[in-house]
């Protein structure tokens, strides 16, 4: 039986090594869309370049699934008005390239799968649980979320299933967000951040790439779904559990408000604000979380890698 072949854009961030290594495993051939020479026998990678509109169709004439990750890093630096500029550009336009290029091409995907987030619903604390049939908030995360599935949606224009996947904040052995409020845990300093009531929807990195296993696998998944544990947990509930987990004391104050806002500008609207996201829909749809309750999430994830 011919192997199924799945194009990921974004393959080499945090969520696309573990999927692409996931998805080896259970006999998938991945193949990578990549800007940059990119040398790896297991996962061999096709030139593209969405700022100018190039793309190796060989990529595309072989593709069975696509799954779309690409984006610039929310985290990574101040949200001036040039860098949100990137960020929503890099999701949206190389979304709107493939289409174009797959118009122009004689073969069709099974699958587009989509990434997208649980900003989605806006930097806002609030008491509803919030659910895919939720409108996209007015704010900058919502609307680059809005415009970034409003780009897979177009897919469905081809006949081609379409499945988007709004994450949480994704939990790693190494990097992400995981590992930046793990450093002052450590270091003995850990604190909640603002009023620590903000909730902060997470999910363990093996189950996001389950999801993305089973948007693939599972035809009767379309349109969006949330990627998110079903366990809520406050800024101040999640970091206390981390600094108990890791036996590291947890009695410094809270951050203040205007610290986050003074280091991270609008980009501080994400870390000091935060609603609970429900699972239920993706749950419905069969899928059964490894790691549902953070405990074991982050022991996990801390197992041989504790200070």
């Amino acid at each position: 039986m011919t192997k199924k072949t799945i194009l990921i854009s974004g393959g080499t961030g945090l969520v696309g090594r573990h999927l692409c290594e996931k998805l080896k495993e259970k006999d998938y051939q991945v193949t990578l869309l990549s800007r940059e020479n990119h040398h790896d026998p297991d996962f061999p990678a096709y030139f593209w370049s969405p700022e100018k509109n190039e793309i190796d169709r060989k990529a595309l004439d072989t593709a069975d699934y696509i799954i779309h990750l690409a984006g610039a890093n929310i985290g990574e630096q101040r949200w001036t008005k040039e860098r949100r500029h990137v960020i929503r550009d890099s999701r949206i336009k190389s979304a709107g390239m493939l289409l174009e290029k797959i118009k122009e091409s004689r073969y069709r995907p099974q699958a587009f799968i989509s990434a997208s987030a649980v900003g989605y619903y806006g930097a806002i604390t609030s008491n509803k649980i919030l659910t895919e049939t939720d409108a996209p908030a007015n704010d900058f995360l919502g609307e680059t979320c809005r415009l970034w599935e409003q780009a897979a949606d177009r897919f469905e224009q081809l006949g081609i299933r379409t499945v988007k996947i709004r994450t949480g904040v994704v939990l790693t052995k190494n990097g992400g967000a995981l590992e930046k409020i793990v450093t002052p845990v450590k270091l003995g300093i850990g604190s909640p951040i603002g009023t620590g009531r903000q909730y902060l929807p997470w999910i363990h990195v093996d189950d996001l790439s389950s999801i993305y296993i089973k948007a693939i696998e599972d035809t009767q998944m379309n349109g969006a779904y949330n990627a998110v544990s079903p366990d809520y947990k406050t800024n101040s509930e999640f970091t206390r559990t981390v600094a108990r987990i890791l036996k590291k004391p947890f009695w410094f104050p809270n951050i203040p408000t205007f610290v986050l806002k003074t280091m991270f500008g609008k980009m501080s609207e994400m870390l000091l604000n935060g609603s609970r996201i429900s699972s239920d829909k993706i749950r419905e749809a069969g899928f059964e979380f490894k790691y549902p309750y953070i405990d074991s999430a982050l022991t996990n994830l801390f197992e041989n890698n504790k200070p």
